[in-house]
């Protein structure tokens, strides 16, 4: 198993994206994104989807070359259009108007619309965090989450995000989760390794608990909380899908499968300027103080150190070097 820089993983990535129709601006972004999801051990959203970004670039699922439009409808509301696009690319050129409409109104709200799956949520909270804004976000997927007590898939993973910055340029917590008691990923990851998965992650097409992968996915995954983590998957459905005018997932088709309709998903961040408080940071370092009283305990994502290097598994860094030397029509 192959020990590799950073620098590999994201100039490998980029060549990849590249042969297979992107960009080289989007591919940047998308790679980029791949390298930040490595460096913090969150292998699904890295280079375990970098197959899936080449296959929908060239199927059209995805398009690499469109430019996102940014528009600001209202004092508060910045819109991107990504065009059937990389998520990417559309949220950093709607950031710095967001941000900047933030600070104006202490609040903004930053929708991204018709894009593909953003992967990581917590990528982009945390880029909000970093510009000294509090940063909500919230997206939708394709179905997997019957209600409590029910067996047919409604909603998505549906992930929340949620980073909060410190007073030096840093983020002093952060979060990102799905509202199921585990990401689909790592069912599928489960499978494809042959191992079961523990009781509670999902239920067969019965409504039955599993332990089986491949019975959880051919039936839904569970709530995190039950009805509570229901109820939160159902917030980030609506304003994901409703504020953006895109898909609800009930219409979003398998968002790994190398062919078909474009994603066409939605994420919707809040931006909130903390300066809008005098008590803000005082709060924030009360809390932090608390927590800080166990030895052991800690704010979400707090001490979390990049890698500088990381270990691949061979046949995945041989799948993305055989992806990067790809030498087809584009």
């Amino acid at each position: 198993m192959p020990s590799l820089s950073l620098d590999q993983i994201e100039s490998t990535s980029l060549k990849a994206l590249i042969a297979h129709g992107a960009e080289p601006w989007i591919a940047e972004e998308v790679a980029r994104a791949v390298r930040v999801a490595e460096s913090l051990g969150n292998k699904i959203c890295g280079l375990y989807y970098l197959e899936s970004y080449c296959q929908q670039l060239l199927s059209g699922r995805v398009d690499g070359r469109v430019e996102p439009e940014v528009s600001n409808p209202r004092p508060g509301l910045v819109s991107v259009d990504a065009k059937f696009g990389f998520a990417q690319p559309a949220f950093t050129r709607g950031l710095a108007k967001a941000v900047d409409a933030a600070k104006q109104n202490g609040v903004a709200t930053l929708a991204i619309c018709h894009a593909h799956t953003c992967t990581s949520l917590g990528y982009f909270t945390s880029q909000i965090a970093t510009a000294g804004m509090i940063g909500l976000g919230l997206t939708n997927a394709s179905p997997i989450v019957a209600p409590p007590g029910g067996k047919t898939r409604v909603i998505g993973t549906n992930p929340i995000a949620f980073a909060v910055p410190d007073k030096n340029g840093g983020i002093a917590m952060q979060f990102d989760q799905s509202t199921t008691t585990v990401a689909l990923g790592k069912i599928t990851m489960a499978k494809a390794a042959g191992e079961t998965i523990p009781e509670g992650w999902a239920v067969d097409s019965n409504g039955q608990p599993t332990t089986d992968p491949e019975a959880a996915l051919g039936g839904s995954l569970v709530s995190m909380g039950g009805y509570k983590g229901w109820g939160f998957g159902l917030m980030a459905e609506l304003l994901a899908a409703g504020m953006t005018g895109s898909k609800v997932s009930l219409d979003v088709t398998p968002l790994k499968a190398p062919e078909g309709k474009p994603h066409d998903l939605g994420q919707y961040y809040l931006l909130i300027d903390p300066a809008g408080s005098d008590n803000f940071f005082n709060s924030l370092d009360a809390v932090a103080a608390g927590v800080a009283i166990d030895t052991d305990a800690r704010m979400p994502g707090q001490y979390s150190q990049p890698a500088n290097e990381v270990e691949v598994p061979d046949p995945l860094w041989e799948l993305v070097s055989a992806l990067a030397d790809y030498k087809g029509s584009c």
